[in-house]
């Protein structure tokens, strides 16, 4: 699959009324919002660490849910894909595609657990 192009909607009967839109491909997620003032923001998919799917009450009833991407990306650490159809597969979809991206790079993702420290005597 190519990816997906999905446009940020109301919650109020999921009319597509916004200007922002949410491509995502199987290397990069890009937000591209504002009508006088344009910003895009990437973010590379093998950045992404962790995925959640919300859907209030609203969004159930229209078919819509938020996506939140947890990244290691300095400029936008949670990346939110607010409002969009099809979101429970988008989720899964930004899983895989990060899991293989991270593969294809050779990029582990790594915890600091504690550091062992200078005036310990380890023998």
């Amino acid at each position: 699959m190519a990816g997906f192009l999905e446009r940020k909607r109301w919650v109020l009967f999921a009319l597509p009324f916004t200007f922002t839109t949410y491509e995502v491909k199987e290397d990069m997620i890009t937000i591209d919002s504002g009508f006088f003032r344009k910003v895009e923001n990437d973010c590379y998919m093998y950045k992404v660490q962790d995925v959640q799917l919300t859907a209030t009450l609203g969004e159930r009833l229209f078919g819509l849910g938020t996506v939140v991407c947890f990244t290691g990306d300095t400029t936008n650490p949670q990346l939110k894909l607010q409002h969009i159809k099809n979101a429970k597969v988008i989720k899964n979809y930004i899983l895989d595609a990060a899991e293989e991206a991270r593969m294809k790079r050779r990029v582990i993702a790594t915890m600091d657990v504690g550091t062992v420290s200078a005036d310990i005597d380890i023998d």
